[in-house]
């Protein structure tokens, strides 16, 4: 038969009676564990009503153990100690980690999955050392010498392990009220190339980026030209709020934006999703405890955890 497992408000209920019972005092107990003398009253009423006996004799002015008490205690008081010095010995390990982990992630990524968990992992593994280059180059983890990348998952490599960060993305074309005004709405892919559209360029290439649309379930590219080609998607968002052409970005890039009214959204229909942020590193049959432990905070974080709970 298997072993039921103790949960936290399990561990937490011993705890708390080890405690009395060791002293034979709420107050010291709740001072020896930083509580209220009322919390742990109630901690220790809601053990007894679980296992269905009084455990202490009360008192107004004493404390002691029924039978059925001092045998439980004899029983777990080895075993809460024994978890206790275990989860210390843990938190001394985590503070113990050092090392350099080397990590590769492109820029719009980084405001997303790294820079809300930054605080977090400094505080848990201080020792640890994170050096990170923030670019869109499609680089070879192996022999860039990374241990980890955030990269989209369209550009992944298929021998690296990789674990998804986020949902879907979708890129759509936008410009400004007033360049519409000048020089009208485009009403397919098409008609983009009569604009001024602002290019991107994938860092490391010659040539911009062909833009991306979907009809009839399949993808169509559209060889934009304009006045400003650029690597920064962000600039050329920036660059279409200023009314210099017709930009093409994601939605984290361009939501504040349109909800500004100083971009409006265009195409809608020919931009569908394609594969967002994932997580990826080679597969090694010992991953260093730092790089670990990083890979594990960032899947801890509140946009990754929201996406495993979708999954």
């Amino acid at each position: 038969m298997d072993t039921p497992l103790l949960s936290a408000g399990d561990f937490n209920q011993l705890r708390a009676f080890v405690a009395v019972a060791g002293s034979l005092s709420f107050s010291r107990a709740a001072e020896s564990l930083g509580v209220s003398s009322s919390a742990l009253s109630q901690t220790v009423r809601a053990l007894e009503e679980q296992v269905g006996v009084s455990l202490f004799n009360r008192t107004t002015r004493s404390v002691s153990l029924t039978e059925a008490g001092a045998k439980l205690f004899d029983r777990v008081q080895p075993a809460v100690e024994a978890l206790a010095e275990a989860l210390g010995e843990t938190r001394e390990r985590r503070a113990d980690l050092a090392g350099i982990v080397r990590m590769h992630c492109f820029r719009a990524a980084a405001d997303l999955y790294l820079t809300p968990i930054l605080r977090a992992f400094n505080d848990a593994f201080p020792h640890v050392i994170l050096d990170i280059t923030l670019d869109d180059a499609v680089v070879d983890i192996v022999a860039g010498r990374y241990d980890v990348a955030i990269r989209l998952g369209e550009v992944i490599d298929k021998d690296l392990i990789a674990v998804k960060l986020g949902p879907d993305l979708r890129q759509t074309a936008v410009a400004s009220p007033d360049y519409l005004a000048r020089h009208g709405t485009p009403t397919h892919p098409r008609d983009l190339l009569a604009h001024r559209c602002i290019g991107w360029r994938w860092p490391g290439q010659t040539a911009p980026y062909k833009w991306e649309f979907m009809e009839n379930g399949k993808w169509f590219e559209i060889a934009v030209d304009g006045p400003l080609i650029s690597n920064l998607k962000d600039f050329g968002v920036k660059a279409a709020v200023d009314g210099v052409g017709v930009a093409f970005a994601s939605q984290q890039l361009i939501a504040p934006h349109i909800l500004q009214g100083n971009l409006v959204p265009l195409l809608e229909a020919w931009s569908a999703p394609f594969p967002g942020y994932y997580l990826c590193y080679p597969a090694q049959r010992r991953m260093a405890p730092p790089l670990r432990a990083l890979i594990d905070t960032i899947r801890s974080g509140p946009l990754a955890r929201k996406a495993a709970s979708r999954d």
